[in-house]
């Protein structure tokens, strides 16, 4: 069936490979540290970020790789091993509810997780070898659903380095990192492997004990036009985890800014994957396809209301999961002519299959268990297909239309009977944008698409609260999203790329599954709307200045006395960079960014601060081979807040009803890291 329509949709007046410069002017490639150039997008909040200044970025963290898309913030509140809590447009994304990530397009998030929707853990990556970052934002784009509402981003990793290198880093906090990467010559392609080791304690009274093993082993292979590749990644983790406080504890001295409220908390963790593309360019024809499977498990030991639920043992839970998953996202693009316009179109198919056994919720104390509260066994599949035509009307005027199609089903077996059953959902989701332009060096976007993001699978078939034991409804399957844009990209001022984009979404409910709660979290429907502009300038062959700024509101469409303020909503982020390369043997960066207080309840009485966090680096190359770079996070010794919640929550000789209160998770005081690294 599909050859058949791929082969429909080529019907038109081909392109050969030799013509298709001419024919296609809308496809531009640059190089350099970003691919956002007039004529390489199709919206003003896309871009592309390369490996060059990938490498030139400190991070505290794997996961802060996607602070490289403007106006998102990556924090933590807990342990290193858990996924990083994620900010973007007006969303607190939790741990990925509505950003999607792929890696080499393999899928990152994680739906029907055991610690939350969407659960997007990152630790896995070795930023070294991503080669590129290609994201978006908004519900636009006919190849993404699931979880791309607020945006996506699409990592790829290198098929070969130009250096092998080994590299040592260390800090004063008990943080270890060994890392080899290479890649040489194999057969008719190229092999790449690298092996990470990793050990942190950090600032915490409690040591975290953090370790981490992760490798990767990847054949690539091809030439003319076409190319494939395997990759093979593994990922084991263990930690200790202080998470987030009472703001009263600190301040009356009942526990210390680094202190731990349930010193037993922790986790441990593991993802191996096997993952496969191929990429064929015909005369007028690209067809691409990708299949991957994983195996992941987590036991998270989590405490947030200490002895709210259970004044005697506690309120420590264990989320566990095992899983399989299982995919494969297949795509065929013919180049041609519509009446001597060029033209494009491209059909997809995506597949998943997730398998969780077992998928539970347990209290515990002191990593002791206590009871089951519940667990479930879960299928959850799903098939897309899309389409989507791009014509280029005239020089100045290029339309995309698409239509993509999701169906999923849900299948889970659970330890209360009158929770368990099947459930089945679709929804239907155009695109259409047109760019216009350029004119001097300058093109325009608007830009129109509906989404969606799918909910726990247990919450759709769930009739009894695990705890309680109360009737309750099930949940959609999944919740629609619209949103638009308007936006420009200049070049117009030489060697400066600048972008601007004014958007808006409404999703028709924030309906999530608590895995902390083991139940549903209904919540009413939102819209959200901002602005943000991008500026990256090439102030020399040796310096590049980034400044990105961006502002949101989200509120609640539906009127409730508590208020319409969307909870932990991000309104105002800023970042500054600069990176200086290759200046004799030295080089460096120095990244700032800003992170505006968030309503933390409905009726905006309660707010969180705000916080300013710089970063530098400075880097020394002694020869060839041998390199010492000194990172320094925190540059400025800031205290602030990583993460900010409002909630109630109990400790020792409190009230049995608990007391509301900000619980915060401190970010790390100024540290120096030192790297030395060695070519070969």
């Amino acid at each position: 069936m599909i050859p058949v329509v791929a082969g429909a949709l080529c019907v038109a007046a081909p392109v050969h490979a030799q013509d298709q410069q001419q024919e296609l002017p809308f496809r531009v490639q640059v190089t350099g540290h970003y691919e956002n150039a007039v004529g390489t997008s199709d919206a003003a909040s896309e871009g592309t970020i390369t490996a060059k200044l990938i490498a030139n970025r400190p991070a505290l963290r794997p996961a802060e790789i996607l602070e490289f898309v403007p106006g998102m913030i990556v924090a933590q509140h807990s342990g290193d091993g858990k996924a990083n809590q994620y900010y973007l447009r007006g969303f607190n994304l939790d741990h990925g509810t509505d950003f999607a990530t792929f890696v080499d397009g393999m899928p990152v998030n994680m739906r029907t997780h055991a610690h939350g929707q969407g659960y997007t853990d990152l630790n896995f990556l070795i930023p070294e070898l991503v080669n590129k970052i290609h994201y978006r934002k908004g519900p636009y784009h006919a190849d993404e659903g699931d979880f791309a509402s607020a945006g996506a981003a699409h990592m790829s990793l290198a098929d070969k380095l130009n250096e092998g290198a080994a590299s040592l880093t260390a800090d004063a906090d008990g943080y270890l990192r060994a890392l080899l990467v290479n890649s040489a010559g194999a057969g008719s392609g190229n092999l790449l492997y690298a092996l990470e080791l990793g050990h942190n304690d950090g600032p915490w009274q409690m040591p975290e004990a953090f370790h981490k093993v992760s490798g990767v082993l990847r054949y690539s292979a091809g030439g003319g036009g076409e190319r494939f590749s395997v990759t093979a990644m593994g990922y084991k983790a263990g930690w200790r985890a202080t998470s987030q406080i009472p703001l009263r504890a600190v301040q009356d001295g009942r526990l210390d800014e680094f202190g731990a409220a349930d010193p037993s908390d922790g986790g441990r963790t593991s993802r191996y994957s096997l993952s496969t593309e191929w990429r064929r360019r015909g005369d007028a024809t690209l067809t691409e396809a990708h299949a991957y499977a994983v195996r992941s498990e987590l036991s998270l030991y989590n405490d947030v209301t200490y002895f709210l639920d259970d004044p005697v043992n506690g309120d420590q839970v264990l989320q566990h999961e095992r899983r399989t998953m299982t995919g494969f996202d297949l795509s065929h693009t013919c180049f041609g002519q519509m009446a001597g316009m060029p033209m494009e179109n491209a059909i997809g198919l995506q597949g998943r299959l997730d398998h969780i056994a077992p998928l539970g919720l347990f209290a515990t104390a002191q990593q002791r268990l206590l009871h089951p509260i519940a667990e479930s066994r879960v299928s959850e599949g799903s098939l897309a297909a899309w389409f989507q035509n791009t014509v280029q009307w005239t020089a100045w005027l290029r339309s995309i239309a698409g239509l993509r199609y999701d169906r999923y089903r849900f299948v889970v077996h659970s330890s209360i009977a009158a929770n368990s059953g099947k459930a089945n959902d679709h929804v239907a989701s155009p695109k259409l944008a047109l760019v216009l332009g350029p004119w001097e060096k300058t093109e325009f976007f608007v830009n129109y698409g509906e989404g969606f993001h799918s909910n726990d699978a247990r919450g759709t078939t769930a009739h009894l609260a695990p705890r309680e034991l109360q009737p309750i409804d099930p949940v959609t399957p999944l919740v629609k999203t619209r949103g638009a844009e308007i936006g420009a990209r200049s070049e117009l001022v030489q060697g400066l790329q600048s972008s601007v984009a004014v958007w808006r979404l409404r999703s028709a409910s924030e309906l999530v599954f608590s895995g902390d709660a083991g139940d549903t979290a209904p919540s009413r429907a939102s819209k959200r709307s901002g602005i943000e502009w991008n500026n990256h300038y090439a102030a020399s062959s040796h310096l590049l200045l980034d400044l990105d700024l961006a502002y949101s509101r989200a509120h609640y469409t539906e009127f409730d006395p508590a208020g319409d303020r969307v909870p932990g909503a991000v309104e105002k982020v800023a970042s500054f960079g600069a990176t200086l390369n290759d200046v004799g043997p030295w080089s460096g960066a120095f990244q700032m960014r800003y992170f505006g207080p968030r309503p933390l309840i409905e009726d905006n009485s309660v707010r969180s601060s705000s916080t300013v966090i710089a970063y530098l680096r400075a880097s020394y190359r002694f020869d060839r081979r041998w390199q010492l770079t000194a990172d320094v996070f925190n540059l400025f010794d800031r205290r602030a807040s990583d993460v900010d919640y409002y909630y109630p929550s109990r400790l020792p000789g409190e009230p049995a009803e608990g007391v509301n209160d900000i619980h915060f998770h401190p970010g790390e005081p100024r540290k120096l890291r030192l790297t030395l690294r060695a070519a070969f």
